[in-house]
């Protein structure tokens, strides 16, 4: 059957759907799968606006043959590196010999690190500077180094008024059915918009705010916002969108707490426990508890970033920290995530280790602690739990206090 998902007269969504890779990068769980969005503009000459991952190249050229049939395509443009996205460049150049790439300085020299060398002739390097005219389409070049790779740049066709945003304002989640947000229930994409950002661009927040401060210089109200992953956006849903990613890159937060703890033999579960309800008598309503050991890791980051406060607890393992705590809050002090109010308990049996070690990793974050850590050794007394109930309720005091 003929494909012809149009966006404009001249524009046509040939993303791809993966509902088959388990995890993305290797690292965060896909339970919806993931789109990776390419864009091909059909006029006087074709341009082709990103590949694909190659896994998935061939039902994407199907999708460009039955739209050009045996046309060439002329440009390739290459808004954002990462394989997922250029991994099917070497194929696209084995089939149109003669197509040209079009990216930025920083963008052919991850090129030739990953594939054969592009003729001289065949690169069109863009800047900022100067609009580039490609077959009665207009292209203006903006650079968003580090959103989240240092080559990355939305390209703007000014004749059709839209805007391809490389991972900008991405999602995990396939499109089922449906590509336009106006077109679809956009709950779950707003909800994997958060898990994708924590996961993916969250370590970036002051370089999404540059772009956000660039792209609003433009003063550009396109139609159509088109990314790499997820939903194209218009007026209906991209607001949201938007004030989710300028939300999490300010890292602002709601009024709520994530309670992260490991427990081997249910001692440091029984003080998240107490902790939760010391939270909850106090008047907090946004509590998450996650188990380090069993919770998806993109699970926790997500609702890392979505509230201010973070607790986290741990025992004592080989004289260290139990290691599914570690591996967290490695991944939390690596996306420098910032403005958050901690407190901390642990466990022990002879050598209390862990809490010292949780608040070494978190260090640099320069997190606001406001009461002191909890410890048991072995079982948890009754006095104990209070102490922990009492440490629910001093960070929940410091939240009310915050977000009156």
């Amino acid at each position: 059957m003929e494909y012809r998902n149009q966006i404009t007269d001249s524009i046509y969504y040939i993303g791809v759907n993966d509902r088959t890779k388990q995890l993305f990068e290797g690292s965060w769980s896909l339970p919806y799968g993931v789109s990776y969005n390419s864009y091909l503009l059909v006029g006087e000459q074709v341009v082709l606006i990103d590949g694909v991952e190659i896994g998935t190249a061939e039902h994407h050229l199907d999708k460009i043959k039955s739209i050009i049939g045996d046309r060439p395509i002329d440009y390739l443009i290459v808004d954002h590196m990462e394989p997922d996205h250029s991994g099917s460049i070497g194929l696209l150049r084995t089939l149109y010999p003669e197509m040209k790439v079009v990216g930025n300085a920083k963008t052919f020299g991850m090129l030739d690190s990953y594939f054969a060398p592009i003729p001289q002739e065949q690169r069109v390097v863009v800047s900022e500077k100067e609009p580039l005219e490609i077959g009665g389409f207009t292209f203006h070049f903006v650079m968003a180094p580090m959103v989240h790779w240092p080559e990355v740049m939305f390209t703007y066709e000014s004749s059709n008024n839209v805007l391809f945003t490389a991972d900008a304002f991405g999602t995990f989640g396939t499109l089922n059915g449906a590509f336009i947000d106006r077109d679809m229930n956009l709950d779950l994409y707003y909800e994997e918009m958060y898990r994708y950002y924590a996961c993916i661009v969250g370590k970036f927040g002051m370089f999404v705010q540059k772009a956000l401060a660039k792209y609003s210089s433009l003063g550009l109200s396109p139609q159509y916002i088109c990314p790499t992953h997820g939903p194209v956006w218009t007026e209906h849903g991209f607001p949201k969108a938007l004030a989710i990613y300028d939300q999490l890159s300010k890292y602002d937060t709601s009024c709520g707490a994530v309670i992260l703890y490991g427990s081997m033999y249910g001692h440091t579960e029984q003080m998240a426990e107490a902790v939760a309800q010391g939270l909850a008598q106090s008047g907090i309503k946004e509590i998450v508890v996650h188990n380090v050991s069993t919770a998806d890791p993109s699970h926790m980051l997500r609702d890392i970033f979505k509230y201010r406060a973070l607790i986290v607890g741990a025992p004592t393992y080989c004289n260290s920290l139990f290691s599914p705590m570690r591996d967290i809050l490695n991944k939390v002090a690596l996306r420098e995530v910032k403005h958050r109010i901690i407190g901390y308990f642990g466990s022990c049996t002879w050598a209390g280790q862990s809490i010292k070690i949780m608040p070494e990793i978190l260090e640099k974050l320069a997190f606001e602690q406001v009461t002191d850590p909890v410890e048991i050794k072995g079982a948890a007394t009754p006095e104990q739990l209070a102490q922990g109930r009492d440490l629910g309720a001093a960070i929940a005091q410091r939240l009310l206090e915050l977000y009156r």
